[in-house]
């Protein structure tokens, strides 16, 4: 049998009626492996095309160009009704209350992140929820009780649903919404990387580039909270100043733009702070290699994104004579290398910061779940300061 990734037909969106308990939920159907397979758009429904393998595409380019392009034009979300389950013994209810979108949200959509969920699937990793019902094996959580996913691909764009204890991880509900909803993911990706490839010091230093993004404001933070100094590297822009005047409120104590890093005058630029030992790299590319280039010897960099879709390219003489190691982090599979128990202890550690004041969620525009299109659209486009959070 030619190898295919199955596609499916989805109806166009009918009515509830007769359901008991509905929810809405954000539904991802058109899932792309090119040249794999394709789909086609006809009438209100998505048709599915199998078998398409490299030897077809490469007979007939230009037709299945054509399909694919439609596929890609028509990949979208939608939304849909649908009844609950009933709670069994094990399991927990709960009502979203806010879910944000991230770039690995987008990745998982786009069929091209780490882990991916079976179809159909609902959007979101990252979220937090208040408990409505528990079953009667449950012990550790009840009404009331705020809670985030204990892994990616449980689905949080979505109003309400039915969970397994296990599922779930119980947060303070004295810290502010916005900080609960975004904890989950970019702040505990933060701090596993400031502390598991150096030890690092009070006074030392470490160089990102992504600065602004989620993860970016919360290496700033809790860098800061450890005594630890950051150069932070973004891309030029028409608002330079005041992205810089932002992150520096944050705890950033310096602010430079990628075309600042290449130049010469970079080897003057320790002469006021030490070079540092950790470089967390989110881009790849030549942003990468000159991370890479300001590293003492001996340093790390950590990669753990790929915004410019272009390889690390590391030179064989820094490799050589400065002894540079190359790490990637993915927190999906920190979690898979550590207990349950250790995840709870980072998730109090980083409330411990958010109640001192030392960690704030970063900008959000608060977007109500029906108007996700907008959502999504915004969250795509460049130079955009401000995460996209879906309300319930």
């Amino acid at each position: 049998m030619l190898p295919c990734l199955p596609l499916f037909i989805m109806k166009p969106l009918g009515t509830a009626s007769g359901t008991s308990t509905v929810h809405r939920y954000l539904l991802n159907y058109v899932y792309l492996n090119f040249p794999q397979s394709c789909c086609l758009p006809f009438s209100d429904s998505v048709i599915l095309f199998r078998g398409i393998t490299r030897e077809l595409f490469q007979r007939f380019p230009w037709i299945f160009l054509q399909l694919i392009t439609a596929a890609i034009s028509s990949a979208s979300t939608v939304l849909k009704n649908l009844e609950l389950a009933a709670v069994g013994g094990s399991d927990v209810r709960v009502k979203m209350l806010a879910a944000p979108i991230n770039p690995s949200d987008i990745n998982m959509i786009q069929g091209n992140y780490g882990l991916l969920p079976e179809l159909p699937a609902v959007g979101g990793n990252e979220g937090v929820a208040q408990v409505i019902a528990v079953g009667s094996n449950v012990t550790g959580l009840k009404p009331g009780d705020w809670v985030i996913p204990a892994n990616a691909g449980l689905g949080t764009w979505r109003t309400e649903a039915v969970f397994s204890e296990k599922a779930l991880i119980q947060v303070p509900s004295d810290i502010p919404l916005q900080s609960a909803a975004t904890m989950g993911v970019n702040p505990c990706t933060a701090y596993r990387m400031l502390m598991d490839f150096e030890q690092l010091q009070p006074g030392d230093s470490v160089i990102q580039n992504a600065s602004n993004s989620g993860v970016g404001q919360a290496v700033i933070q809790i860098a800061a909270a450890l005594g630890l100094r950051t150069i932070n590297v973004v891309r030029d822009r028409p608002d330079i100043q005041k992205l810089s005047d932002r992150l520096k409120s944050l705890g950033a104590e310096r602010v430079i733009t990628e075309e600042e890093l290449r130049r010469p005058e970079m080897k003057n630029f320790f002469k006021e702070m030490p070079q540092p030992r950790l470089a967390l790299n989110c881009v790849g590319g030549k942003s990468s290699t000159e991370l890479l280039r300001q590293l003492a010897r001996g340093g790390t960099m950590v990669t753990y994104g790929g915004m410019a879709k272009q390889p690390v390219i590391a030179s064989v003489s820094l490799l050589i004579f400065k002894d540079l190691k190359l790490r990637g982090f993915w927190l999906s599979q920190w979690k898979k290398d550590h207990s349950p128990d250790q995840f709870k202890e980072l998730i109090l550690t980083l409330c411990d910061l958010i109640r001192r004041g030392q960690l704030t969620a970063p900008a959000c525009s608060q977007v109500p779940l029906q108007d996700y299109q907008s959502a999504l659209e915004a969250s795509m486009k460049p130079f955009i300061s401000s995460k996209q959070i879906l309300t319930m």
